[in-house]
């Protein structure tokens, strides 16, 4: 049998030829593209990388980067409630090493402008329920309802009031400009019928309140905050000053979801002084963490811990454990808060600090689908190998079946010539094709299978020449 004639790159080790992009051909030293080495790099480490980017590309999209260590929050006036609350959450941050600034504002009507406007360095706030009417605002997320907030209602004079309607043609402090307190006192005068051509509605804050109602200048006032805001305990513990028991209470909580009709049990205040007399029913409405869209995920989720340690114990108006929580308010619930009320505080944080757990979550994100992709991308890898390397020996097998199917329709001796100068080509083509050292017996093989056509058409020769 005659030896197949080899070219000098049939013996190149695998890994150097699919690193090669050029070869020597053999006439003279010139250089040719390897167009199969390309098509090797490119199925066993083009595509692979490319897989690995596109995992990564999709990945980042939906990791966040790392989370600032300081946020500016806007509270309420100084020495209100929101102030104190945001006072307490920056304390517990800082433990975090989170600095949270402090802007003093007029309440929660000035809170809600300064998170709307998109150019403000405001990310955080305290905004009282009931503040906006229709669809909820752009832009804006709630972590959810921290404490209630009553609307106490505080009077001078010998007739008891239980209807905010009585308080028509009286001097009733509804507020300052821009707080909660006003936006929802008018809210809830308007429905009872009482406005400002029926009663002189003044303007005042809760320290200019209590002073004027103490010393008589009004005749009421509306205030809004926790029972132990100073305001409140103060004019609470007023023997001249009265507590209004809302007989209708009920019948607001129907008109305004956002409230709530609550009991306050006799002796809440002062035990000892035994204040209030009796038990009083108050509306309601709740306080809610608000935040901007895009405030970091991590930053609410600690947020949400502080809110849990500040106001998740029990209290005059509320169960231990009833809040936070994310209760009916016109603000959307973000997704973290979300995750935070069904599953509580994310694993890692429980047991690492912040900046620990934050990053190891982050990079996570990265590995999952990395390694989602890689796994199987492993197992495809060896069969894409083997597939190119098959490929490459088969497509020769294509070329001499036909020689086969040629010969066997139509033996022309005239054509055994072309026959064999097919045979040639092929059998050069296959010496010069490349594939691993672990599939070298598919070329033996199919070298041997081309002398056996060779030899098949050296028979059909010699049966023509000697009949």
């Amino acid at each position: 049998m005659a030896e197949p004639s080899t070219s000098p790159h049939s013996s190149t080790p695998a890994r150097r030829r699919i690193r090669s992009i050029v070869r020597k051909a053999e006439d003279g030293g010139r250089t040719e593209f390897d167009k199969e080495a390309v098509k090797d790099i490119f199925f066993i480490v083009a595509l692979p990388l490319l897989v690995v980017i596109i995992a990564f590309w999709f990945a980042a999209r939906f990791i966040k980067p790392a989370p600032s260590d300081t946020f500016v929050m806007t509270t309420g006036a100084d020495g209100g409630a929101y102030h104190l609350f945001a006072n307490r959450y920056r304390a517990i941050l800082a433990r975090e090493k989170i600095n949270i600034a402090l802007k003093p504002s007029a309440g929660s009507l000035e809170n809600l402008q300064r998170l709307q406007d998109t150019q403000s360095e405001f990310e955080v706030g305290l905004i009282q329920a009931g503040m906006v009417s229709g669809e909820p605002p752009a832009g804006l997320r709630s972590l959810g309802s921290v404490y209630y907030e009553p609307l106490w209602v505080f009077y001078r004079g010998n007739i008891e009031i239980d209807k905010l309607s009585q308080l028509t043609g009286k001097r009733v402090a509804v507020g300052a400009e821009g707080s909660g307190t006003r936006a929802l006192a008018l809210q809830l005068l308007k429905a009872s019928g009482v406005d400002n051509a029926s009663a002189d509605l003044l303007p005042l804050g809760a320290n200019d309140a209590v002073k004027e109602i103490i010393d008589g200048s009004i005749d009421a006032a509306m205030l809004v905050g926790s029972p132990d805001t100073p305001a409140i305990q103060t004019l609470a513990k007023d023997r001249e000053v009265k507590l209004a028991n809302l007989a209708q209470a009920e019948a607001f909580t129907r008109r305004f979801p956002f409230l709530t009709a609550i009991q306050l049990p006799r002796g809440a205040i002062d035990l000892a002084a035994d204040l209030p007399a009796r038990d009083v029913i108050l509306l309601t409405t709740t306080a809610n963490l608000v935040v901007k869209e895009d405030f970091h995920p991590a930053l609410g989720f600690l947020l949400l811990q502080a809110a849990t340690e500040v106001h998740g114990r029990g209290g005059m108006l509320q169960k231990s454990g009833e809040f936070p929580a994310p209760k009916e308010s016109e603000f959307i619930i973000a997704d973290e808060a979300k995750r935070f009320y069904k599953s509580g505080t994310p694993f890692l944080q429980r047991y690492l600090p912040f900046w620990i757990a934050n990053l190891i979550e982050r990079i996570a994100v990265l590995l999952v689908p990395l390694i989602a992709v890689l796994l199987p991308l492993f197992k495809i890898l060896p069969m894409l190998i083997q597939w190119r390397n098959k490929s490459r020996v088969f497509k020769w097998y294509g070329e001499l079946k036909s020689i086969e199917e040629q010969v066997a329709a139509n033996p022309d001796p005239a054509k055994l010539d072309s026959y064999f100068g097919r045979l040639d080509e092929i059998e050069d083509g296959v010496n010069r094709t490349r594939v691993s050292s672990n599939y070298s017996d598919y070329v033996y093989n199919l070298r041997t299978h081309i002398e056996l056509v060779r030899n098949r058409l050296h028979r059909i020769g010699e049966h023509i020449s000697n009949p």
